[in-house]
């Protein structure tokens, strides 16, 4: 049997300087081509081959492959999550199990005693086979056995670990069916998890892509207990069951720590539960991970580069308002500047930044706060969102006054923005020489590159985005979701943002200072350059990344 390090000399991936270190050590070879993967030299998808060379099995992609479920039903998904394998049909009696390591004898013992049946083994790249676990194993099926146990016993909440991963066969059932709901909403790519009474049954809704779907229903008669389940793991008062609350809380999931932020709502059948998921890969994004067209990337990035001046980024609860102005701050931010942010709640913990916490019952709100971070000598200043004329002012001031701020306000459109400031009583002449650029955003969902189909473009599909054809590009290749297993029958996987950037030039300054409406700043706007939020569909529409449906689902 070939070794490692002789797979990879014969398929010409072992750079020369390496040859004098080859040899018959399993481990060496193996240190080697996780140097080699460290490096850049061979890619995950290279050292999986070579592994499955190495062991002499075949080699599979699970995102194509036909999975028989079947298989999947006979090894507890505990032991499959544990060992990172999966069954995924059978050959005969013989059952057929992918795995990243096909040296892991453990693992191939004891899916064989929980199978009762021999084992063969197919290699498959790690973060493939980690995606095809969490689509085939999902918990929707222990969630029901669980919600039937809790019926019938109608078990107490009790405490236990967070740690999702961790939870064991002998937790608290309802401790056991919270920690499925919030493990499987992650595995899901949910925003938010809805968990929501009524006169009969617990419904629990998931918002994936925007949309909310139903996934689950439990009994009646473990209400209170998942409540109070969840504001105890919040740090809610659990017996305030009259009034809305918010709270926080952590959880372990595949080995990484995720934040949720809690919400209860009183209604007539009982609390209602919102938890927020938010996860801090948003806080590393780049520039280029937020889908800016190359016109409206060149205006975003003149803007904040600026040493001072206001940015604002608008658009509705939900549309990404946050993580466009994290990601700016991820590009702002450096050791010799002082950026502070002021928030309600804090969302995402960035190190490097100090972030203040609104505070109204202490007396610390948007303007105190803003009032107080301006004597602490900040260069970035960002405010989570401004809400009236006394916040506004003072953001306008600091912007005024060699500080560049970055904040968020709720208007439709970008040319909205200016009539808005100048509605909260702020001075046009300081709406138009603070305000340097204006950005709205939607989300919209992205097509999914497994399955999406080529559509036929017709003039009925121009007029109702109300786009005109461009010369040759006069019926541009568009795409159409489909579905498939990788999207969840969807056709949609992930979402993007449209955006509409306005810079304000000395025109737009003009007109802020004389009132004008926001549909005048609106056609100035557009003579200089800028998209509205339907054009920039438009445009994604044609690079093949959503679909014509969903941009006028999202743009009025």
């Amino acid at each position: 049997m070939a070794s490692m390090t002789e797979i990879l000399i014969l398929h010409g991936l072992l750079p020369i300087e390496y040859l004098d270190r080859v040899s018959s050590d399993p481990a060496a070879d193996e240190a080697i081509a996780r140097e080699l993967l460290a490096r850049g030299a061979i890619n995950a998808v290279q050292l999986a081959q070579a592994r499955a060379a190495m062991a002499g099995v075949p080699y599979v992609e699970l995102v194509d492959y036909p999975v028989d479920r079947s298989a999947i039903t006979v090894v507890a998904a505990a032991i499959c999550r544990r060992h990172m394998v999966l069954p995924i049909g059978w050959d005969g009696d013989t059952l057929i199990v992918a795995t990243s390591d096909p040296g892991d004898v453990i693992a191939i013992d004891d899916v064989r005693a929980a199978a009762h049946a021999p084992v063969r083994l197919f290699v498959a790249e790690a973060t493939d086979l980690a995606g095809a676990i969490d689509r085939y194993l999902r918990a929707d099926d222990e969630l029901s056995d669980l919600s039937n146990t809790l019926e019938e016993e109608n078990a107490a909440e009790q405490q236990a670990t967070l740690a999702l991963s961790d939870a064991s066969e002998d937790d608290a059932p309802i401790v056991r069916f919270v920690n499925l709901l919030v493990s499987q909403a992650i595995q899901d790519h949910a925003s938010d998890i809805h968990i929501e009474p009524g006169e009969n049954e617990l419904r629990v809704r998931y918002r994936i892509d925007g949309v909310l779907h139903e996934m689950q229903s439990a009994p009646k008669s473990i209400q209170n207990g998942v409540t109070s389940r969840l504001k105890i793991m919040s740090d809610i008062d659990i017996a305030e069951r009259r009034k809305p609350q918010d709270g926080r809380m952590s959880v372990v999931h595949g080995g990484r720590q995720i934040d949720l932020r809690v919400a209860t709502l009183p209604t007539v059948w009982g609390e209602k539960v919102v938890m927020r998921i938010l996860d801090n890969s948003n806080t590393s994004m780049t520039l280029r991970d937020l889908n800016l067209l190359e016109r409206n990337a060149r205006a975003f990035e003149t803007a904040y580069s600026k040493p001072y001046g206001m940015i604002l980024v608008t658009g509705p609860t939900g549309s990404g308002k946050s993580t466009t102005l994290y990601t700016t701050l991820n590009e702002v931010s450096r050791p010799e500047i002082n950026v502070i942010t002021v928030e309600d709640p804090v969302e995402y913990r960035m190190p490097g930044i100090n972030q203040v916490q609104v505070n109204p019952k202490a007396g610390l709100t948007f303007a105190s706060a803003l009032r107080s971070i301006l004597r602490s000598d900040p260069d970035v200043v960002l405010l989570g969102e401004i809400r009236d004329h006394e916040t506004a002012q003072i953001a306008i001031e600091a912007a005024l006054t060699g500080h560049l701020v970055l904040s968020t306000l709720h208007t439709n459109d970008a040319p909205s923005a200016v009539t808005r400031l100048v509605e909260m009583d702020i001075e046009p002449f300081l709406v138009g020489s603070a305000l340097d650029c204006v950005v709205a955003q939607r989300l919209a969902r992205r097509l999914c590159e497994r399955c999406k189909a080529r559509k036929e473009l017709s003039e009925e599909d121009l007029r109702r985005l109300n786009v005109q054809p461009d010369g040759v590009d006069e019926f541009p290749t568009v795409f159409q979701p489909v579905g498939c297993t990788f999207c969840s029958n969807t056709g949609f996987r992930g979402r993007l943002a449209l955006h509409e950037v306005m810079t304000v030039t000395e025109e737009i300054e003009r007109l802020a200072v004389g009132r004008a409406s926001s549909a005048e700043i609106e056609r100035v706007a557009r003579e200089q350059g800028m998209l509205t939020l339907r054009e920039d569909g438009w445009e994604k529409v044609k690079l093949g990344v959503t679909s014509i449906e969903e941009i006028l689902r999202v743009v009025a």
